[in-house]
């Protein structure tokens, strides 16, 4: 067996892959091994740009951060980005090959292999170990015809296989003893076995169950990860809902809930802020009173505004611009805040063209070559250094586009910051994370001394407290040693 790779897999979505794959990247760093992480295939909403210009799932790239390496195509060859529930773009070695429905996509898997196995081989040539992470999971017997996420894919590599399971959502047993009976023979020979995911409680009561899952599948259980609570990781498509606590005066800020909402991370910097209430509006619930509001990225921008007339948000904009709020837009958000969004080739969904808010003086079409890049430059509030990167396919022109809210280093101007100062719009991702760039924003919005956060420290932090977690909580060395991989002294 493949002694250079292991491959995690969960039992469910958001079992914790992500995350383990993240820890684990971090303890074989800290042992000085060269190790990479990669994602055959990917199905998120929240991308990256990687250093060779392409798009890449950002759970990848937090992999790549926590291996400390930069992160690249290879590390995650095939991203699917749903812009319907039956279709989704296609993005192959980090550029769009198009949209497919689902019955398309599944026709393509024996092509898209191809190009898994070939960013694959490119990786362990330059690695000592890779670390693979899984998707969904891989008892979907539906799927199972042409697989390259999961089993499919650790089939041809011949890598052995660790499945996580989530205790906090209940029935761990059942998820792992489940899993395992609907693989094939050799499937299961490959699964070398278990890690429990985020278990709150006492472990005493926890052993009997253990001892049993162990008895019963002849394969050892690895550890036990705590529950972390607050844990301050880039979701690879989940919205998290836990509750902020803010205490003494906070900043109410609302971002609405698109069906098609993209790279939501962009507020997580918001969340950790300690005079921020930061707050997700989901379909049908009334928004509150709030000093600002965020229009966040979309992968159907069109469908994603019509969405939000339909649930009153346009009113409800009015209000809050006319009685002093403040309004942001960033990527899909932005071009709804101009005057019109057209789609000539139907890029999003059916070709047309969409009036947007207004509020604005600029158009965007949408083109089908991506803007990809990583980015820095100046925020036009307080001069503040600011770094992101853009991931759009909207060309956007008018007037107010004269009035940029950021100038990139290269000289371009982007998005708009109105004259009188209440509306700000922006293609650039990640400009929150900055601590520079966040304190400037913050002070627009209405915090007259804000708290100094920077979310790049927070996010290593968090890096090192999942890696911290694996370093005490797993039998490391049983589970490294049969895969002949060097983790030092």
């Amino acid at each position: 067996m493949n002694n250079r790779c292991l491959m995690i897999q969960g039992t469910t979505s958001d079992a914790g892959k992500s995350t383990l794959t993240t820890a684990l990247c971090r303890v074989l760093k800290r042992r000085g091994v060269r190790v990479a992480p990669f994602k055959p295939q990917n199905m998120a909403l929240n991308s990256a740009v990687a250093v060779d210009g392409g798009e890449i799932g950002r759970a990848q790239a937090l992999q790549a951060q926590a291996a400390g390496i930069a992160p690249s195509c290879d590390m995650n060859p095939v991203l699917l980005k749903p812009n319907s529930d039956v279709g989704a773009q296609v993005i192959v070695n980090g550029q769009s090959i198009g949209n497919m429905c689902a019955g398309e996509y599944h026709d393509y898997k024996c092509i898209a292999q191809s190009a898994v196995l070939a960013a694959y081989g490119r990786l362990a040539s330059q690695y000592e170990v890779v670390l693979v992470e899984g998707a969904g999971s891989p008892a979907e017997i539906n799927l199972r015809a042409g697989d390259i996420a999961n089993m499919g894919f650790a089939e041809a590599v011949d890598c052995p296989v660790l499945l996580i399971a989530d205790i906090d959502r209940g029935g761990v047993f059942a998820h792992i003893v489940g899993t395992l009976a609907l693989l094939s023979d050799s499937e299961r020979a490959r699964t070398i076995g278990f890690v429990i995911n985020r278990f709150r409680g006492d472990l005493a009561l926890l052993e009997p169950g253990l001892r049993w899952l162990e008895q019963h599948t002849d394969k050892p259980v690895f550890g036990v990860l705590p529950y972390l609570q607050g844990l301050a990781l880039d979701a690879e498509d989940a919205i998290k809902r836990e509750s902020v606590v803010v205490t003494g005066r906070a900043l109410r800020v609302l971002v609405p809930v698109l069906p098609r909402i993209s790279n939501h991370t962009d507020f997580d910097a918001l969340r950790a802020h300690p005079q921020v209430e930061l707050r997700f509006v989901g379909p049908d619930e009334p928004p509150p009173a709030a000093d600002v509001v965020i229009l966040p990225g979309s992968k159907s921008v069109r469908a994603d505004l019509a969405w939000l007339r339909a649930q009153g948000w346009e009113h409800y904009l009015r209000s809050h611009l006319r009685y002093g709020g403040k309004l942001m837009g960033i990527c899909g958000g932005f071009q709804m805040l101009g005057r019109s969004l057209e789609d000539p080739q139907g890029l999003e969904g059916a070709a047309g063209n969409s009036a947007g808010f207004g509020w604005l003086e600029f158009d965007t079409v949408l083109q089908t070559r991506k803007q990809l890049r990583n980015v820095s430059g100046t925020l036009q509030i307080e001069a503040a250094k600011v770094s992101g990167y853009e991931i759009h396919a909207g060309l956007s022109r008018g007037e107010a586009l004269q009035r940029p809210a950021v100038l990139f280093d290269d000289g371009r101007g982007d998005g708009v910051l109105s004259a009188d100062g209440q509306i700000l719009g922006t293609y650039l991702h990640g400009l929150f994370d900055g601590a520079a760039a966040c304190g400037a924003l913050l002070r627009w919005m209405g915090i007259a001394e804000p708290a100094p956060l920077d979310y790049a420290v927070i996010r290593e932090r968090a890096i090192d407290r999942v890696a911290d977690a694996a370093e005490a909580h797993l039998d490391l060395g049983r589970l490294f040693a049969p895969l002949g991989i060097r983790t030092g002294a």
